[in-house]
């Protein structure tokens, strides 16, 4: 179980460095206009906050330091 966790922990940590860092963007779609067979929609895309990634990098320094203090 502590083998996954430092895993899981180490993916988590790079994930937040990468949302830091280089920034992540997500497109969501919104329909515009409705009229029959004519259908207008505008794309958007929406950046992730480096907060969220900070929240995420320390979820995985969290979970590696408990998985080493486990193996003794």
């Amino acid at each position: 179980m502590s083998r996954i966790a430092m895993i899981v922990g180490a993916a988590l940590i790079l994930l937040g460095g990468i949302i830091i860092a280089r920034g992540v963007q997500y497109s969501t779609s919104h329909n515009v206009v409705d009229l029959g067979g004519l259908r207008l929609s505008v794309d958007e895309k929406k950046p992730v906050s480096p907060l969220i990634g900070g929240v995420v990098a320390l979820v995985g320094l969290g979970l590696v330091f408990s998985a080493g203090s486990r193996k003794r």
